[in-house]
């Protein structure tokens, strides 16, 4: 039976950041609509999307291959945030909130992925 994804906490995360994310993008010139901020939308839906996917596989293997997915996910978008403020498109204070918020995902998918590592599938 697959795990219910809405009760890990990862995910849970990761759901809240995409949703402070989408808020943010509104602000982004129209120049960047189909450029930076469809990929900054991309790698912001992939975390909790891979980690639901990932959580109803069958095997302990497939489950971490999509965690491992969900964090360069992350890793992506915590340079596309740097390049946002280089841009002048955020703020630093903005910049700062956001990479906190990609931390503690990440620091939640290396938790997980390290129990994971150790649970009898």
């Amino acid at each position: 039976m697959p795990r219910d994804f809405t009760k890990i906490i990862a995910w849970q995360k990761g759901n809240e950041l995409v949703i402070y994310l989408y808020g943010i993008l509104r602000q982004y010139p129209k120049s960047e609509e189909y450029i930076l901020v469809q990929q900054m939308k991309r790698c912001a839906i992939s975390c909790p999307a891979n980690i639901a996917e990932g959580s109803s596989r069958k095997g302990k293997v497939d489950y971490l291959h999509f965690l491992n997915i969900a964090e360069a996910s992350m890793a992506e978008l915590k340079y596309y945030v740097i390049l946002s403020r280089d841009l002048g498109y955020i703020n630093e204070t903005l910049k700062e909130d956001a990479l906190i918020k990609i931390d503690e995902v990440l620091k939640l998918l290396s938790g997980l992925t390290k129990a994971m590592k150790f649970e009898a599938y």
